[in-house]
């Protein structure tokens, strides 16, 4: 059994037992958390496809730790001008554990 669950405008294939990294959710660690969002659930060859969500569906999920993701670095420069910009950006990921996909 497995879901297409979307948060954080990204979509995720999970099953339980899985450990995902999302988006930063407002949830402290240790709690648990439900994504409605469902896209896709698929029970042993019995696929429900929502229009844009499964109606009534939803992925239980407890939240393991928050955390920073690598170091992205974005540099711009433009040749002869002497212009040169270099940033950094870390993006902040909740992990998560799968516990049950309700369908």
């Amino acid at each position: 059994m497995y879901a297409v669950v979307q948060t954080g405008g990204k979509q995720y294939r999970v099953s339980p037992g899985d450990t995902v990294e999302i988006e930063r959710l407002a949830v402290e660690a240790g709690q648990t958390v439900t994504l409605e969002d469902v896209r896709l659930v698929n029970r042993d060859g019995e696929v429900l496809v929502g229009r844009p969500k499964v109606e009534g569906a939803a992925v239980v999920a407890d939240v393991v730790a928050h955390k920073r993701g690598p170091k992205v670095v974005v540099f711009k420069m433009k040749r002869r001008k002497n212009y040169r910009r270099k940033k950094g950006h870390r993006q902040e990921l909740t992990v998560v554990k799968v516990k049950e996909i309700k369908a």
